[in-house]
This record gives C-alpha cells, sequence and structure tokens, in this order.
C-alpha cells in the first residue's frame, strides 16, 4: 500500500548527500577496475571469462535481475535514511530546553520568575508580561490545511507595516477566520501569481495574490495583467482576488473588471478585517 509523504526539505538533502556518497564509491570502484586491467590484461581477460561463465550459469536468475527495480530499492532505502536522520535532528532540537520566562520550541509558555526589589504595579506589570504571550505573533503561526485558527484576529493591526511574508500570513487567516478550507500560504519566487490558496464555504477554489504597497504606489495594468494571465488558466480559480494596502489604477481596475478579478484596496481590506464589509468572495465566481 503506498503511503504518502510530506515533502521535507532536510530529509531531500540528505538523500541527495548519500546518493552521491553512492555515486562516489561507485566511481571509484570502477576507475579502480579500469587501471587495474590495463595494468594486468591477463588477469582482467581471466575474471572476464569467470563472469561470463557465471552468467550463462545463472541467466535463469538473470533474467529475473531488474536494474531498474534495485535502484529503485537503493533509492527508497537512502530516503528512509535521510528521514529517520531528519527525525533525529528534529527530535535533538525540541529537546532543548527553553530558558525561564521564555518560549519553548512548540510555543509553550514557562514562567520565570520576578526578580527581587520589584514593588508594587511594576512586579505586577512585569508578572502580567511573563504569563502572556504575545496575541499578534501567535496569530501569525502558519496555518495547517483544514484548520482554523484559534485565537481572534488583532483588528488593529497594521497591514502597511507587516513584510510581505507576515502580510500574506494575515490575509491567509482572515480566509480561515471566514469559514475557508485547506487554507495554504504558497507565495515565493516561482509562486505564478498566487500567494494564498483556499477553498471557500460553498467549495469554490480561491486563489488570492497579496500586494503590501505604500499608499504612493498603486497596483497598475501590468501586476494585473500578471496575476489575470495565471490565476484562471494555471491555478484554476473559481475565485481570483487580488489584495492591497493601497488602491489600483484605473486601467487595472478596468482589466479586472473585464477578466473577472475581485479587487480589494486598503479600505475594503480594513473593513474586511473589522467585519464591516463582506468578504471578498461573496457573490464573485467565474462564469462559464
Amino acid at each position: 500500500m503506498n503511503r504518502e509523504r510530506r515533502f521535507d526539505l532536510r530529509a531531500t538533502a540528505l538523500f541527495f548527500v548519500l546518493l552521491a556518497i553512492v555515486l562516489c564509491v561507485s566511481a571509484f570502484l570502477v576507475r579502480t577496475a579500469a587501471s587495474m586491467a590495463e595494468r594486468r590484461p591477463l588477469w582482467a581477460g581471466a575474471l572476464v571469462v569467470v563472469g561470463v561463465a557465471a552468467a550463462l550459469l545463472c541467466r535463469s536468475r538473470w533474467r529475473r535481475f531488474s536494474a531498474a527495480r534495485y535502484a529503485r530499492r537503493v533509492a527508497v532505502a537512502l530516503e528512509e535514511a535521510a528521514e529517520r536522520a531528519s527525525d533525529d535532528l528534529d527530535t535533538m532540537v525540541d529537546e532543548v530546553p527553553a530558558p525561564a520566562g521564555g518560549t519553548g520550541p512548540r510555543g509553550e509558555w514557562h514562567v520565570g520568575a520576578v526578580p527581587a526589589g520589584r514593588g508594587g504595579a511594576e512586579e505586577t506589570l512585569l508578572a502580567e508580561e511573563t504569563l502572556l504571550p504575545d496575541m499578534t505573533e501567535a496569530a501569525t503561526e502558519p496555518l495547517m490545511p483544514g484548520h482554523e485558527p484559534t485565537l481572534v484576529l488583532d483588528t488593529l493591526v497594521d497591514y502597511s507595516a507587516l513584510d510581505p511574508d507576515d502580510f500574506e500570513q494575515a490575509i491567509a487567516d482572515l480566509c480561515a477566520r471566514d469559514d475557508c478550507r485547506e487554507v495554504e500560504v504558497v507565495g515565493g519566487a516561482c509562486d505564478l501569481g498566487a500567494d494564498v490558496i483556499a477553498l471557500t464555504a460553498d467549495g469554490r477554489r480561491m486563489v488570492i495574490q497579496c500586494k503590501r504597497y505604500g499608499d504612493d504606489n498603486k497596483v497598475g495594468s501590468q501586476d494585473m495583467q500578471r496575476f489575470g494571465g495565471t490565476c484562471f488558466t494555471v491555478h484554476e480559480a473559481d475565485v481570483a482576488v487580488l489584495v492591497t494596502t493601497s488602491d489600483f489604477t484605473a486601467p487595472a481596475l478596468e482589466y479586472a473588471q473585464q477578466c473577472g478579478i475581485v479587487c480589494v484596496d486598503g479600505r475594503d481590506l480594513d473593513a474586511w478585517r473589522d467585519g464591516t464589509g463582506p468578504s471578498p468572495w461573496a457573490g464573485a465566481g467565474v462564469e462559464a
């Protein structure tokens, strides 16, 4: 039975390191054999004759030999060894003790002792800061597919002050808050215009591109055309949304209207965050 394997960058790197070692050892053995054959051709001829005789005697078994099958077995063994090494490294990281008053590897909070000599309200304030986690930091934890956030999002967050990665995560948090499923942040160098992908509550596939721009930098028609060229044909979106912290130019809005792309500017984004405006996918979709 085939089992699903999750992509692990560390395990993949270890796999290729082990594969490189095996290839180097194989190349060394082949080079040694060739050098021996060059220095002592009689021995090499004798070894060839013995090998041919052995092959003829074992031709029934030789037919069952499959180089591809054994190569797959070697690859699977190397991959399992890389995964075990990666898991061992993760276990070593998890076992590192967290400092008092900080966070552990999995975000568990540990209460540290309050230094003596502090009095009254100052001591109480320090104890509260030690006990309470940063809600904004917790809200930007990566979402697992199918999971919804367990914290109330900070409605006072300034999206324009976030870096691009945090802004994409904040948009994913809003989607999960509003009952979207399988929310995933996929933005990167080769994302082809898709930063967040999710399924709406009614089952439509939504693709979102996030543009964290300043007030004086509007989303132009070129940005809109690049997104429009991939959101439907490549990502097979039922709902395509472009979210920005600034605004759109008139040509960009005209192109978006022609293609059926939902545009969310800074004001619409604040209304969506505060719950005073509709979600981008409300009433939007792709016509057949």
